[in-house]
């Protein structure tokens, strides 16, 4: 079967890294299609014999992005595997990044700012943000998202993929989160010298995490809050669902509670685990 990944997303959230990583591993690339040749483009190729293919599409299109979800619908209605990557970030991350390469943004016309041309540019493309795998490239380094993008095209795509992100609050919010779990109350390692340059995946850490009380309490409550609620996502046919848990740093209880939820749900499903604040 011939498997398609569209990437989309925000300017400046880093699709060219994407689609290099597909290009490497082994699918033909098109960056910057308009929205209409979709199609066409897909049944050349496979003419041709491609069984593997990676398409940019975004804004550049201009009108005919927002038709995007229609021409995607046709597409797997031909017997494609088909999977979209949506890159997203803060606005203020984008407007910062396009500021420091001194690009122009696709819909810069002389009148609109910068953080007009980023706002109009959400807009256009909030139909398109939920039909696929959403990431959140606010604060991941171009190295990580590689690795981030590399796991992604190994998983199973015909079950879903449940997909566990640490974060730290003080760097925001993750845009990609279907739940978000706040475990800032909980006793922080963060105030303990000896733990302090440690992380949640480091033995003393998770010593001390695990004989405490207070975190394997809100661990369980988790752990049963998601085993009640997944069969209903299973069952409304996602793809993709995405658990963040957030500590103050992003360093420690969130990186511990993220692994150890993955390790309860590896056996049933397929898990991914990403911790946005560690350095890959």
């Amino acid at each position: 079967m011939t498997q398609l990944f569209l990437i989309s997303g925000l300017s400046g959230s880093g699709k060219s890294v994407a689609l290099k990583v597909l290009e490497d591993s082994g699918y033909y690339c098109v960056d910057n299609l308009p929205a209409e040749l979709l199609a066409p483009l897909v049944e050349h190729l496979r003419a041709a014999g491609y069984d593997k293919i990676a398409v940019s599409i975004d804004v550049r299109s201009a009108n005919s992005v927002q038709r995007l979800p229609h021409f995607l619908t046709q597409i797997k209605q031909q017997g494609m595997d088909v999977h979209v990557i949506f890159l997203d970030a803060q606005s203020d991350t984008l407007v910062k990044r396009f500021s420091e390469t001194r690009r122009l943004h696709p819909l810069s016309d002389g009148v609109r700012t910068l953080p007009e041309c980023v706002a109009r540019e959400r807009e256009l493309l909030t139909g398109i943000s939920d039909i696929g795998h959403r990431i959140d490239t606010s604060e991941v380094h171009a190295n990580a998202l590689r690795a981030w993008i590399k796991e992604f095209i190994r998983v199973d795509r015909a079950q879903l993929t449940l997909l566990f992100e640490s974060f730290g609050f003080k760097h925001g919010l993750p845009l990609d989160a279907d739940f978000v779990f706040d475990v800032r109350c909980l006793p922080n390692p963060h105030y303990n010298p000896v733990l302090q340059p440690l992380t949640g995946r480091d033995q003393p850490v998770i010593d001390f995490l695990e004989n405490t009380p207070d975190v394997q309490a809100m661990y369980t409550d988790i752990r049963d809050f998601i085993a009640r609620w997944l069969p209903n996502f299973v069952a409304d046919n996602r793809s993709y669902f995405t658990v963040a848990i957030g500590c103050t740093g992003g360093q420690h209880r969130s990186v511990y509670l993220a692994e150890k939820l993955a390790r309860h749900f590896e056996p049933e499903q397929q898990v991914l685990v990403r911790h946005r604040e560690l350095k890959p």
